[in-house]
């Protein structure tokens, strides 16, 4: 199973706000892995600097051996890299069906139909709505719509930006049967997701941010992927948690324990600005 993506050193700014520190991860094909992390992390960030929309300070995004500095967005559709934006953005005054061919604009014309009828066999609501006008479409159509649009550009790497995002609990083990689908099909995806228990459910690895910085990788097949995240101070640590630095006890924050049912592993963080140390510790 080869390497699909890398990132590397990632840092993003806006303006003079250094909105992504330091966040490296890998892909590979074939798997799911997810990026975890609450609103501000910079999950979004990366999202749209792997893809072309933003353009890092320092660090490098190389898909395919490839590194894809200044190369522009669309170039970088060509090239396999398709991505599901967070609030859908489908074109709302165009039906399902034109929304559909226009995500194949890199494909030949002689392809669209069979790519558009792959589309409605996985989504068959969509060939329901097909002449529908995108505007009128619920919340989780308009989702299924979105990762449509990005299947037909036939993509190396799917890329979903919080597809649970506004839905109801239904459809969001909907979008989720979804994804589980995709991957036993084969497709490599790269998924944002707050919902951390959702995410874990369907990933193989998982990267965890945390103020702004990428933690290291955990394993995450597991019956029950989430138990819990919490903040533990010095006097109320759990006896399983690993050694940490003599420097962490002056910190006021105390230890950020993440309490998952994985397998037996250890996982500690990359130094930050914010930290001396974050540890994460699997607590059974």
């Amino acid at each position: 199973m080869g390497q699909i993506l890398q990132v590397n050193d990632l840092h993003v700014y806006y303006g003079s706000i250094h909105a992504v520190k330091g966040v490296s991860f890998e892909v590979n094909e074939g798997e799911v892995v997810t990026l975890i992390g609450a609103n501000g992390a910079g999950k979004s960030t990366v999202l749209n600097t792997v893809s072309g929309l933003l353009h890092p300070k320092h660090g490098s995004v190389v898909f395919e051996g490839k590194d894809l500095k200044g190369v522009p967005a669309h170039k970088i559709v060509e090239h396999g890299l398709a991505q599901v934006p967070e609030g859908r953005h489908v074109f709302l005054q165009m039906t399902v069906e034109d929304n559909l061919e226009m995500g194949a604009y890199t494909q030949p014309n002689s392809t669209i139909e069979a790519g558009i009828a792959d589309v409605y066999e996985r989504f068959p609501r969509l060939k329901e709505r097909r002449k529908q006008i995108a505007g009128t479409l619920s919340g989780g159509e308009q989702q299924m719509l979105a990762m449509g649009r990005a299947l037909m550009s036939k993509p190396k790497l799917l890329m979903l930006d919080e597809p649970s995002m506004g839905l109801a609990p239904i459809l969001v083990e909907q979008i989720f049967d979804i994804i589980r689908e995709l991957h036993a099909a084969g497709t490599t995806i790269l998924l944002v997701e707050q919902n951390a228990q959702a995410a874990l459910s369907v990933a193989d690895r998982a990267t965890y941010m945390l103020y702004e910085a990428c933690l290291k990788r955990a394993a995450s097949r597991s019956p029950a992927p989430v138990r819990n995240l919490w903040r533990a101070t010095p006097s109320a640590r759990p006896t399983s948690a690993v050694k940490s630095p003599a420097n962490a006890k002056s910190h006021p924050k105390g230890w950020l324990f993440f309490c998952a049912v994985l397998p037996p592993c250890k996982i500690s963080a990359q130094p930050t600005a914010h930290l001396p140390k974050i540890w994460y510790t699997d607590r059974t």
